[in-house]
């Protein structure tokens, strides 16, 4: 069994504010997102906390804005994909089994508190099959508080 220390920190570590940056325009700065990601890949899955357990990745940030041109973008760039944007892109072939599996999911609190019912409706017309879906299970809160 393997300690949960045992693995050494590798340096150098990604500079926070860089990662607080990088989080903070991927709620509505393409061009920026660009230049940052090809100057640092390794920010693609980094997270900023904001507090009280706020982590949020810059897809996170693009999704919870419905900014979709953003989250597609890092997608393709290989970000890690959640049920949030799944509900942002009205993916019900992800939602619902993801729902089946873990149904206290439907409450649960993505960027800043934020809803899977509040991603569907950022998602607009596409993801309208999604949103009916969370309503008739029972979602009617769009943000959670964090504390």
């Amino acid at each position: 069994m393997v300690a949960f220390n045992s693995y050494p920190q590798e340096d150098p570590q990604l500079d926070k504010d860089l990662v607080r940056t990088f989080v903070g325009k991927a709620h509505s700065d393409m061009d920026t997102v660009q230049g940052l990601l090809e100057e640092h890949p390794t920010l693609l899955n980094a997270a900023h906390d904001w507090k009280f357990g706020d982590f949020e990745t810059a897809l996170g940030a693009a999704s919870h804005v419905g900014h979709k041109e953003l989250a597609s973008y890092l997608l393709d760039a290989g970000a890690q994909a959640n049920i949030f944007t799944a509900a942002l892109f009205g993916r019900m072939e992800i939602v619902k089994p993801m729902l089946d599996a873990f149904p206290a999911t439907l409450h649960a609190k993505g960027p800043h508190g934020f809803t899977l019912l509040h991603h569907a409706e950022k998602g607009g017309e596409d993801a309208a099959e999604v949103l009916d879906y969370l309503v008739q299970l029972g979602a009617t809160e769009k943000k959670i508080a964090l504390y």
